[in-house]
């Protein structure tokens, strides 16, 4: 094994153990305490072939069955998505200040949900919630327009640059007709806000088999991309010398990304910074390669949403603060930190 396959074990081994250690105070602290290791009995009471004495009673089981765990587990899938499309991005553009909702698929959700919010008829069709799947059109759709723009206005078919040109333009756009939108149905604004700001307390098993597949289409996608990303940090020229088309490798990424981006903001609204910072901060931590950067981020930031949630809901219980508003609280002074303690940014 080389150096990158051994620096990886041990920075996955790390994250995965701070992935499960939030895990369980995820699931083990709230409104009702509930002891770790009655919470561990009686998840593990579960499994095929166990059977374990002790555990928690039946209220407690049920509160922890029905709504932390499908609530944690939701929110682990969002913030491993969020992450390891984040560094995708910052792989594909080459700047380590790229985040997943750099070609709009932000704005083309809150676009998608806000329209949904203030002039659906219904708000359910069969199991599937409108304003999950309307935010994720908007997402895709966002994407499709920024990309579709950005390879037009290129004649080498899309060079980065131009790509972010164009991803500034879709979502000005469509952050402009999502406020439009809003202004003509001020009576929405209370759930537009609260759909924008990130909210996991809705979270359902249903929720999460609905977006599994497609988070776990993106991060095998994209986790295959790890090599290719490493030569194409090289610069596009050096890449096709090495057997790399640079084309081919931004369009399978950029597509693999958008969709976990998009199957998790479905779920979770807008909630900034997670593809920004845990991409940014294990780069820091393991070294600029991909094949790293990419699985670690992937852990990390399910471990850093689980924890951002158990924060947002615990802080000023009994009531909930936006998850988004944690997220922005901790990621911001902590990547301005790191900014200024590192001289700027890395790659």
């Amino acid at each position: 094994m080389d150096a990158v396959g051994r620096r990886r074990e041990a920075a996955l081994l790390v994250a995965l153990a701070l992935l499960l250690t939030a895990v369980l105070a995820g699931v083990s602290v709230g409104t009702v305490a509930m002891p770790p290791l009655d919470v561990l009995t009686t998840l593990l009471d579960r499994l095929p072939g166990l059977r374990l004495a002790g555990g928690l009673d039946a209220v407690d089981t049920r509160i922890l069955l029905d709504i932390r765990v499908p609530r944690v587990l939701l929110t682990a899938l969002v913030g491993a998505a969020l992450a390891v499309a984040g560094a995708s991005y910052q792989g594909v553009f080459r700047n380590p200040l790229a985040d997943p909702y750099l070609l709009g698929a932000a704005a083309g959700a809150g676009l998608g949900a806000t329209l949904v919010i203030a002039y659906a008829p219904v708000r359910e069709i069969g199991p599937v919630g409108v304003v999950p799947l309307a935010a994720f059109a908007g997402a895709l759709g966002g994407v499709l327009l920024a990309y579709s723009l950005g390879t037009a206005a290129s004649r080498s078919g899309g060079g980065s640059a131009t790509l972010l040109l164009a991803g500034v333009a879709v979502a000005s756009f469509l952050t402009a007709a999502q406020t439009m939108v809003q202004q003509s149905r001020t009576e929405n604004l209370r759930e537009v806000y609260a759909w924008i700001m990130g909210q996991l307390g809705t979270a359902e098993w249903r929720q999460l088999g609905l977006v599994l597949p497609y988070i776990v289409v993106a991060v095998v996608v994209v986790l295959c991309a790890g090599r290719a990303l490493d030569v194409l940090a090289l610069g596009d020229e050096e890449a096709q010398a090495l057997g790399v088309d640079p084309r081919r490798v931004r369009f399978v990424v950029l597509c693999a990304a958008s969709l976990g981006t998009a199957a998790a903001v479905a779920v979770s609204g807008l909630i900034g910074f997670v593809g920004l910072v845990v991409p940014h901060v294990v780069r820091r931590l393991v070294g600029g390669s991909y094949r790293v950067v990419l699985p670690v981020s992937l852990v990390g930031g399910g471990a850093f949403l689980v924890l951002a949630d158990l924060v947002a809901r615990t802080v000023v219980a009994p009531a909930e603060l936006p998850i988004g508003v944690v997220t922005a609280f901790v990621g911001a002074p902590f990547f301005a930190a790191l900014l200024r303690v590192g001289g700027g940014v890395q790659q």
